[in-house]
């Protein structure tokens, strides 16, 4: 059975970092790519950014390029992001997702998480 646990995620002030994990179990990790994800009260869940299997490419959204940054590590099963000069509008539950090929579709992934809140205070 396939688990994806997130962790990391609480009330932060404007211009704060937080760091996300996402720890997995029940899949061969290195063979998936991993991905983070969003979703704001009232809007839908919109992608972050991925990695690729060894961690070698990430690929973001233009809305936290420059601001945040996804790793693994793929002896600990784990995936991370690291989120700097948070706003406002980052706030929302944050998922991390694995998925066999590379995708910025929501419905393309596979399995996830069940989702850790973040929220950025003005």
């Amino acid at each position: 059975q396939v688990q994806l646990v997130e962790s990391g995620g609480g009330l932060v002030q404007t211009g704060g970092s937080l760091r996300l994990s996402c720890a997995a179990s029940g899949l061969t990790f290195r063979t998936y790519y991993m991905g983070w994800f969003r979703q704001a009260p009232g809007k839908e869940r919109e992608f972050v950014g991925r990695i690729n299997r060894s961690g070698g490419t990430t690929y973001y959204a233009d809305s936290v390029k420059g601001r945040f940054t996804i790793s693994r590590d793929n002896a600990k099963n784990t995936v991370y992001l690291q989120m700097n000069s948070l706003k406002p509008e980052d706030t929302a539950v944050y998922y991390c997702a694995a998925n066999p090929r590379p995708s910025w579709v929501v419905e393309d992934w596979d399995y996830w998480g069940q989702g850790t809140q973040v929220t950025v205070s003005s």
